[in-house]
């Protein structure tokens, strides 16, 4: 797609958005769209946007990302999204986002009513918030799981605590579906199942049961979930409220499944039907499991090997990390706290992102899950491939999420960096940087704690946020759709 065509279409967009805040306020629309167009061009706010998203440290040939501000549309029945927990863009071009009503505030969520009462007997919302008889215009905590077009129409909306009768009918625990606690991680296969999971903890509050909205199964978050495209739940992997870590445990779930223990995110081989699991905050190991029954295949640690323990899962995430890098460590044996992402390229490789030790490790699926040793990270064995250090002198944790490109080689690996509030544009044949957009910030086009994202059909990114962020941004691609030639080695290295 052209960058002139990029933007009309953000132009299109950017009326629309206009138009519908006419339609529902009642202005004349035909007026109302023409002055809109006016003011657009007058405000210069399409140069705006596109400096605002300009790539930098650009070398080489990489697509560039223009911000669709329009995207998605407005939500129905007065909706609001939390925290999105995860994001993916399925095979039919759909749009789902799992987000976290309970993340919302008093102020996001003012037009709900009385859920029931607390322990001092006093009237609180759902979320827990005080409530009377008087209540806001504004707004509603959506369904946990929002499905969209790429023109951001709201296709449906299922799931959680926020869907009246969810929890009754269709997630059941006499069914042994158990609705996280905090919702994180989302994948849609090739056969349209819907995998979700999440990464409560009682000590975080999210599993209190102390409101009608939260979790109650006495634990933490330690199940994944299944579901048709419908929210049809079809089975768990995993008991629930399991509270500690057990990497090697291979026998300790339901059915004799393994057992995750707050797990952050999933994919699916189309060609064998095996589903690995990035488990995850507490868990340090990708777990392979058969997507058909839940049964287990197999778990590897770090470079391939069987889990190492190493050292105790740090809350603050980067504090170890900082530690090891000053002593020149930088190639720790173990995956640490979180083990964020998985996806899986067409080619057979894996690429696992290590956000606890800012780096991105790669597999060969054809090789990972048996019982293995690799103490030395040596390149070819169990199935280890490479690793990818991200930005690591920072401090925190950088590699949150992974993408692949759409075109026929997926040339362009996309890492988002939670910390610097970026995301990489990486050639996925040489590793090395070829350009970033997005920077710290709160307004649109940038980030604060860019925590997913997924590539659609056409090669225009998805980005969700955390920590009160609360949003999905739609970046459109212009410029190719592929990556080549070379880059900075130093992925994340430190701008003027």
């Amino acid at each position: 797609m052209s960058a002139l065509r990029v933007i009309s279409f953000v132009i299109l967009a950017a009326i629309l958005a206009a138009a519908i805040g006419a339609w529902r306020w009642g202005f004349p629309l035909r007026a109302q769209t023409s002055a809109g167009v006016d003011a657009l061009q007058k405000a210069k706010v399409l140069e705006r946007l596109i400096e605002r998203t300009a790539s930098r440290s650009r070398t080489g040939a990489a697509p560039g990302f223009v911000l669709d501000p329009a995207w998605p549309k407005v939500l129905p029945h007065n909706w609001v999204m939390g925290d999105v927990g995860g994001i993916h863009v399925d095979s039919h071009d759909r749009i789902w986002v799992y987000h976290r009503p309970r993340a919302l505030t008093t102020t996001d969520s003012g037009a709900q009513g009385a859920g029931g009462k607390n322990a001092k007997g006093q009237s609180v919302s759902p979320l827990g918030f005080p409530r009377d008889e008087r209540r806001a215009w504004c707004c509603v905590p959506a369904p946990s799981v929002l499905q969209f077009d790429k023109d951001g129409n709201l296709l449906q909306a299922w799931g959680g605590p926020a869907d009246p009768g969810f929890l009754e009918t269709k997630c059941r625990v006499a069914d042994g579906c158990y609705w996280p606690g905090r919702e994180h991680g989302i994948f849609v296969d090739h056969n349209d199942f819907v995998w979700v999971a999440g990464n409560g903890e009682i000590d975080r509050g999210t599993n209190s049961g102390e409101y009608p909205w939260a979790a109650n199964f006495g634990g933490d978050d330690s199940q994944i979930l299944k579901f048709k495209p419908d929210g049809t739940f079809i089975f768990a992997i995993g008991r629930h409220g399991v509270r500690k870590p057990n990497s090697n445990d291979t026998s300790g779930g339901t059915n004799g499944t393994p057992q995750p223990y707050l797990p952050a995110d999933f994919t699916v081989d189309p060609e064998t039907n095996v589903l690995y699991v990035a488990d995850g905050y507490g868990n340090r190991r990708v777990l392979m499991v058969d997507a058909a029954t839940g049964n287990y295949i197999g778990h590897f640690g770090a470079y391939g090997q069987n889990p190492v323990i190493g050292e105790s899962t740090d809350p603050a995430y980067g504090g170890a990390w900082v530690a090891d890098f000053k002593r020149g460590q930088l190639k720790p044996k173990f995956f640490r706290s979180p083990l964020h992402g998985v996806r899986m390229s067409r080619d057979g490789l894996l690429y696992v992102a290590d956000r606890g030790n800012n780096r991105v490790q790669v597999f060969r699926t054809a090789e990972v899950g048996k019982p293995c040793a690799n103490p030395d990270g040596d390149t070819g064995k169990c199935g280890f491939v490479r690793e990818i250090p991200v930005a690591p002198q920072t401090i925190g944790g950088t590699s949150g999420s992974i993408a692949l490109s759409r075109d026929p080689k997926e040339t362009c690996l996309y890492v988002a960096d939670l910390t610097n509030f970026t995301v990489y544009v990486l050639n996925r044949d040489n590793l090395t940087e070829l350009g970033r957009f997005g920077t710290g910030g709160r307004q649109a086009g940038t980030f604060h704690w860019p925590h997913t994202l997924s590539v659609d059909s056409e090669g225009n990114i998805y980005v969700g946020e955390v920590d009160g962020a609360g949003r999905v941004q739609k970046f459109l691609t212009y410029g190719g759709g592929s990556c080549s030639g070379t880059g900075n080695p130093k992925i994340g290295e430190y701008l003027e």
